[in-house]
């Protein structure tokens, strides 16, 4: 069956519940299934080396994941305004898929949480967007027909799903952020679908 990457990097948790969420909305639409990866941690002054499957969690992420999935669904934790290490250190070793136009004409849509509520979300959600362009993906995010995204005193952006986490990464998602996260799920499956069925996904 057809699957969404779903890709994310969590450092507390936030991160990893909000991509858990954005499956859930991906695996209501029939025909298509959600398959959760992650990364690996980096070092600042040498190759991190990690176990070939991490302890706990989702399984890393490998390149024929991204080469074979229907749509992705990416997410990081915000530092400073963008992603976090590990995701970007991942993303920059695309290159080969890049160069054959692996991921070009499939749908993507970006999620994120901070500890505040003004910590960095919408930068960081726009700046996940620039290397899924640059791969040629159709960039999704969240309508106001989303009725959660006029009322919710969390997360929640058009430019896709997010939460705060709290100063201590502690607060649970919000109903408002759960609702979202699978509303972008759905998105991205329905839309891929639909793709897959007019044969528009892949490099041309």
């Amino acid at each position: 069956m057809s699957y969404i990457l779903v890709l994310y990097y969590s450092r507390h948790g936030a991160t990893a519940e909000l991509a858990r969420q954005v499956a859930r909305g991906i695996e209501s639409v029939p025909g298509v299934q959600a398959r959760l990866r992650t990364v690996p941690a980096v070092s600042t002054v040498c190759e991190a080396v990690e176990p070939g499957v991490p302890p706990t969690g989702a399984p890393y992420a490998t390149h024929e994941d991204l080469r074979h999935c229907v749509g992705l669904a990416l997410g990081s934790p915000t530092r400073f305004g963008n992603m976090a290490a590990p995701m970007k250190y991942f993303i920059d070793g695309t290159s080969p898929l890049w160069l054959n136009g692996a991921l070009a004409g499939k749908p993507a849509g970006v999620f994120t949480s901070t500890s505040s509520l003004h910590g960095g979300q919408e930068s960081t959600l726009l700046t996940m967007m620039v290397p899924l362009l640059h791969h040629g993906m159709l960039l999704m995010g969240l309508p106001y027909s989303e009725g959660d995204l006029l009322h919710t005193r969390g997360g929640g952006t058009p430019y896709g799903p997010s939460h705060v986490a709290g100063p201590d990464n502690s607060l649970p998602l919000t109903e408002e952020e759960r609702r979202l996260c699978q509303a972008l799920g759905r998105r991205l499956a329905r839309t891929a679908l639909a793709l897959t069925r007019a044969g528009d996904t892949g490099p041309d």
